[in-house]
């Protein structure tokens, strides 16, 4: 799906970081991607799970002002042309001109756009990781390197995929404001029904709401018409993430972390066809 319109993009809030030593992600090491998301949004330095380093100094500020230049150069239609970084950008300013007009007291994240290694408010992590929220410092972090493994590991290519992976980031920082991030710790990180599946299910639906609202009128940076080709994307992308399908055959709930694939898919669907964030309480049923 592409933005209507044209010009630059909003960088105000989106900065360069990372440089050397992360590497892509591994199809094999789904598991440690989805385990090491968990250890962020739970408070425990992925650095101490992965081993991950941060580079040398020089590589990473060579590669974060490199990505700098990038993200100023971004418009519209580089976003439209497939550009990986300005489109997480132009989705950025989607989410943060949407959001306001759904929740009270929203104020933006801030979102760190890296390559191989980055120094984090919950600590150092890599390319390895995958997308991640640090509710340390409110940050979303993103190597866009990702989205080719997304589509190795069954997603999609689609553009509203890659941007339901963004709005999701961005689905645990309003997580962060409104305390469910704070509730879904006291509850767990692993097991069908723990507070880690219930805040990875509510931001896909809270990533559904956004696509919703976010072809509106009165949005600067505003999605064209959505059509059932680009909800399928979605779908599938949710679908390839989930526990169940990573961990493969002989998957044991107790261990899952995000939710089954038809759960992600569902919860999604949810946020979308209703467009109210008060239906994404995965904290108020056992129905996951």
């Amino acid at each position: 799906m592409t933005f209507q319109g044209s010009g630059p993009l909003d960088t105000g809030n989106v900065s360069g970081g990372g440089g050397g030593g992360g590497g892509r992600i591994a199809l094999g090491g789904g598991v440690g991607l989805i385990v090491t998301v968990v250890a962020l949004l739970f408070g425990i330095n992925p650095g101490d799970i992965m081993g991950g380093g941060t580079g040398s100094t020089d590589s990473t500020s060579a590669s974060a002002s490199a990505i700098d230049q990038h993200v100023a150069s971004c418009t519209i239609e580089k976003a439209n042309q497939g550009d990986a970084v300005c489109r997480i950008v132009a989705t950025t300013n989607s989410l943060d001109q949407v959001w306001p007009s759904l929740m009270n007291g929203y104020t933006p994240p801030k979102t760190v756009i890296f390559s191989g290694s980055v120094n984090t408010g919950c600590g150092a992590a890599t390319s390895a990781t995958g997308p991640f929220y640090c509710p340390a410092d409110k940050t979303a972090y993103f190597d866009p390197d990702f989205f080719e493994t997304l589509v190795q590991m069954g997603g999609s290519n689609g553009p509203l995929a890659q941007e339901y992976v963004v709005a999701h980031e961005y689905g645990h920082h309003v997580q962060n404001l409104t305390g469910a991030l704070r509730k879904g710790q006291q509850l767990g990180s692993q097991g069908p029904r723990s507070g880690s599946v219930r805040v990875e299910l509510q931001a896909d639906c809270l990533a559904g709401v956004w696509a919703n609202h976010a072809g509106g009128a009165g949005y600067d940076v505003r999605l064209q018409q959505l059509t059932p080709q680009d909800i399928a994307g979605v779908i599938q992308t949710a679908k390839a993430i989930g526990d169940d399908t990573i961990q493969g055959a002989g998957s044991n709930p107790e261990g899952w972390t995000h939710g089954s694939a038809q759960q992600r898919a569902r919860w999604f669907s949810t946020g979308y066809q209703g467009g109210d964030p008060k239906r994404c309480d995965t904290f108020a049923t056992n129905d996951l």
